[in-house]
């Protein structure tokens, strides 16, 4: 019996990889395989903990993916080591469409220069489409008379004696952190000492006490503290301002030149995802995205509904892994620091 069934699979092998009848019969066989796809629940790994902008994006668009793609679309928060050990367990996972990562900026384009001794590398990744996007808010708090970049970086030289000001980061090496530092020097280098935290929501705590003085963060974030007057939005760094902050002008209309950008959370796959996959995935996203009620609830916190062709997204995360690389060299930040 057991020679039998090792003859079974050898002629069947045989047929398929040997002899001129292999072309026939294989694709056939690879073809059938793609349209299976997908015909279990699929793990969407977000690396992070429950209650960030990235697990917001994965949770709003989670039923959307599961109805579009026609299986479960399952969520698993590995949060660690600034988001690594997520990207890290997608570049290592098969590329069969059943584990996927919703990726922010941070890990992704920031954390390659500021982890010393990093090995992964996140643009091996295979980007599928932008899952949201959401300009980032400089705001001061409300003691701070300046209304203007060029009038906070006059006002930073005059305080404690010339000393400067603190500016706060929900980390080291975090994209508020990184964006600070290029705000300071597209101002002139002012004196500022910047002060990390272990996440912004205790940042934000001593930030409304008046324990620092400015600091960046994405929209949905600064949101609940504009709006009860607790902390003062100066600019945005979107190419128009944020329908829910109409008054807060962005940084172009602050003078400020080439600082135009987004924080954003994508979906990406393994290395080496067939490209019938992405699209379906592709497809899929932009179905959810569409949905009304998932676009207000976007909007209404401030960020910026996501969409479009992976082939955007991947440029947008080697066009700002360039740009964030530089600053990062100038500036000398580490994640550690």
């Amino acid at each position: 019996m057991k020679q039998n069934n090792a003859g079974l699979l050898l002629s069947r092998r045989d047929a398929l990889v040997g002899g001129l009848g292999a072309g026939t019969l294989a694709l056939p066989f690879i073809a059938s395989a793609q349209q299976a796809w997908p015909n279990r629940p699929i793990t969407m790994i977000v690396g992070f903990p429950p209650g960030g902008q990235t697990d917001f994006a994965a949770r709003i668009l989670q039923q959307g993916l599961s109805s579009a793609l026609g299986q479960g679309v399952v969520i698993d928060n590995r949060g660690g080591a600034g988001g690594n050990l997520g990207t890290d367990a997608v570049l290592r996972a098969r590329p069969d469409g059943y584990t996927l990562l919703a990726g922010n900026a941070n890990p992704l384009t920031i954390n390659p220069h500021t982890f010393q001794g990093m090995t992964i590398d996140p643009l091996r990744l295979t980007p599928v489409g932008m899952m949201l996007k959401s300009s980032l808010i400089l705001c001061v708090h409300p003691s701070v008379p300046a209304k203007t970049p060029q009038e906070f970086a006059a006002w930073t030289r005059q305080q404690d004696g010339g000393k400067g000001v603190n500016y706060g980061s929900g980390s080291a090496g975090s994209l508020t952190h990184v964006a600070m530092e290029m705000f300071k020097n597209r101002i002139g280098n002012p004196p500022m000492e910047h002060v990390p935290y272990r996440g912004s929501g205790p940042a934000l705590q001593d930030f409304i006490v008046n324990r620092f003085s400015a600091m960046f963060d994405g929209a949905s974030v600064m949101a609940p503290f504009i709006r009860a007057n607790q902390i003062r939005g100066m600019l945005t760094t979107g190419t128009q301002r944020i329908p829910a902050f109409p008054d807060i002008p962005t940084s172009a209309e602050q003078g400020l030149q080439d600082f135009s950008f987004t924080a954003w959370v994508g979906l990406f796959g393994p290395p080496g995802l067939p490209d019938e996959i992405v699209q379906r995935l592709n497809s899929a996203l932009n179905q959810a995205v569409q949905d009304t009620a998932v676009r207000d609830r976007i909007t209404a916190q401030g960020d910026e509904p996501g969409g479009g062709t992976a082939e955007e997204l991947g440029t947008t995360m080697h066009n700002d892994h360039a740009r964030w690389g530089e600053v990062v060299r100038a500036n000398n930040i580490r994640a550690d620091a």
